[in-house]
């Protein structure tokens, strides 16, 4: 039964997002994606709509709704400058040595990771719009794809971060 509405309404669905994004200043797969998101969550509690494609055009235009507002809402983190004058020249070398690390071992990660965790460490603060259009990826896929990442460089810098000593 999944599977028959899932083929119906995958087309209409793809026509309506691709027109309903433009507008949204979003991806279309993004849109598609919540919006079978949206159609798993009501499956699981009211079972299948009763006019399938009614809801689905009413279910994308209320994801572009969010979107829209979501959009207009997100702002970049305010960062201020980083105090130097009270760090000592250990400090300061400790950081940067610890910052060449970090860049070497994001340069090792397989894939699309370097160049995602790059846009991530970025000190433009890019947010994940920018970060997806850039990468040429779907923004729902960021996240997904910035956990596989960490997990990769998480493995990758275990063996150069020293132990701690035994306590006590």
């Amino acid at each position: 039964m999944t599977h028959d509405l899932v083929a119906t309404l995958r087309p209409l669905l793809t026509a309506e997002a691709s027109a309903e994004a433009h507008a949204t200043g979003t991806e279309p797969g993004d849109l598609e994606q919540a919006v079978w998101l949206r159609l798993l969550e009501r499956l699981d509690t009211d079972g299948p709509p009763t006019d399938p494609q009614g809801w689905l055009r009413r279910a994308v235009r209320s994801e572009s709704r969010r979107t829209r507002r979501t959009t207009r809402l997100e702002r970049p983190y305010e960062t201020e400058p980083a105090d130097d004058v009270d760090r000592t020249p250990e400090h300061q070398a400790l950081a940067a040595a610890r910052g060449r690390a970090l860049r070497d071992a994001v340069r090792r990660l397989p894939g699309r990771c370097p160049s995602l965790m790059e846009a991530l460490l970025s000190p433009m603060d890019l947010t994940y719009r920018e970060i997806a259009g850039e990468l040429g990826i779907s923004q729902g896929s960021l996240g997904p794809e910035r956990s596989r990442c960490l997990g990769c460089l998480r493995r990758l810098l275990t063996p150069e971060v020293a132990a701690r000593g035994a306590r006590g």
